[in-house]
């Protein structure tokens, strides 16, 4: 089985790629074949209303027909067991590169019916890991209702979703370096000494579990 990350984050190697990669890592304990995408690595748009993917008896009927460099990954996940989705929040949302992917992993398969309803052509699983510099407090109260909307598509499409939310991030090697007073150095150094160990280990435990929900390999 193949299980694909999706790195909406211009940073490879900080946050969410981290926690991305762990999500894998439980995957592949499992047998899964593993795939980490960044998506600031290629150059593509969002939607742009072509509406090919709902022409009836169309040749791209239920498949985006733009052709960029996401067309491929597009591709990928449309073959893949489970995906797992990674995004900073930017302005109370994910990202503009992960907005406009999923804008165009989405509409292919929604259907313009009174439930709309996917075309996907089976259920699996699908989780969105967030990850914001404000604390567990501040995103409940202020940002989580802002991200249902996301939950509901990605549900809709693959028939299962399930997130993770990392808060209070450490951004900065050396926070003396940044105008940043909104933020207690020490008190961020503790969070990710302390509690991002314990967010690796649930994005590991995702990954296992996406496995274990597709049939996946036990030792």
């Amino acid at each position: 089985m193949k299980v694909i990350a999706i790195n909406g984050s211009p940073r490879k190697n900080k946050n969410t790629a981290t926690l991305l990669g762990k999500a894998l890592e439980g995957a592949s304990s499992r047998g899964a074949e593993t795939e980490l995408i960044h998506l600031y690595d290629y150059n593509y748009k969002g939607c742009i209303s072509c509406f090919a993917c709902k022409l009836k008896n169309g040749k791209s009927y239920g498949k985006c027909a733009l052709k960029d460099d996401l067309t491929p990954i597009l591709e990928k996940v449309s073959n893949a067991d489970a995906i797992i989705f990674g995004s900073p929040i930017y302005l109370h949302s994910v990202t503009g590169a992960m907005k406009s992917f999923l804008e165009r992993l989405v509409f292919q398969y929604l259907v313009y019916n009174k439930n709309h309803s996917s075309i996907f052509p089976r259920k699996i699983p699908a989780g969105f890991i967030y990850t914001m510099n404000i604390t567990n407090e501040k995103f409940k109260a202020e940002y989580e209702d802002g991200l249902k909307p996301i939950k509901l598509y990605i549900k809709n499409t693959f028939g299962y979703f399930e997130s993770l939310a990392v808060n209070d991030t450490y951004q900065f090697d050396d926070y003396s370096k940044y105008v940043a007073s909104l933020f207690d150095e020490k008190k961020k150094r503790k969070v990710r000494e302390e509690q991002f160990p314990q967010d690796c280990k649930a994005a590991f435990d995702m990954g296992v579990r996406f496995v274990g929900e597709t049939g996946g390999q036990t030792p």
